[in-house]
């Protein structure tokens, strides 16, 4: 999944963002409102965890121009005012889901998560194909009852294989999906963790590479 964080505290922003890199999501982050704007209209993001209270462009403003636009992404707003009163505000101007400051790092993966179930087609938490089980509330992969001892980045490639339903899903869009911005699109990151996903997933072999097309999970 795909997550932009929008928060002026850098510090809470740049741990949020570390913490949900670890759990295998790309993650891209930003510190004001204006900054919030310009890479939503660049980026497809399935949540954006938005502080309220932005320098800039307020955080009601750019909830207001996510939801004008009609992307699909999910909102979850964060803020230091925790009365019904500022609950009811955000939900009104769309927000999908609210939470007060300060608030634990497990809660805010789980909205996350929720958020960003609703923002796809409806899939169940616990995906499985060719053998592979991919656990996402747990964070686990298994393969035949085997336990895979997988990277964040390897976990992220398998989910988005695993959610295609067997359809060839491109690098290009396994970068979009997998990694955040500052990866270097002719990098060959891609290929590497194709590589090393599929001698984790062992015999017989269950990713297949379509030379000029991308990979898909047979």
């Amino acid at each position: 999944m795909r997550v932009l964080v929008v928060e002026d505290e850098r510090l809470l922003a740049d741990t949020l963002a570390e913490g949900l890199r670890r759990l295998s999501m790309a993650v891209d982050v930003v510190y004001d409102g204006d900054a919030a704007l310009e890479r939503v209209h660049v980026h497809s993001y399935d949540v954006v965890v938005l502080d309220r209270d932005l320098p800039k462009v307020h955080g009601d403003d750019v909830c207001r121009s996510l939801i004008s636009a009609g992307g699909e992404a999910k909102v979850l707003m964060l803020t230091a005012a925790g009365d019904v009163t500022d609950r009811v505000a955000g939900l009104r101007l769309g927000a999908d889901d609210y939470l007060t400051k300060p608030f634990a790092f497990d809660e805010l993966v789980a909205r996350v998560q929720a958020l960003a179930r609703r923002a796809r087609p409806a899939l169940p938490p616990v995906l499985e194909r060719s053998g592979v089980v991919l656990d996402l509330p747990r964070h686990q992969a298994s393969r035949d009852g085997k336990h895979l001892s997988l990277s964040p980045k390897e976990f992220a490639v398998l989910e988005v294989l695993m959610r295609a339903e067997g359809a060839v899903v491109s690098a290009e869009d396994l970068l979009e999906k997998a990694w955040d911005e500052h990866t270097d699109p002719f990098t060959n990151a891609v290929r590497v963790a194709v590589m090393t996903l599929r001698r984790k997933l062992g015999d017989p072999p269950v990713i297949d590479t379509l030379p000029g097309a991308g990979y898909r999970l047979s």
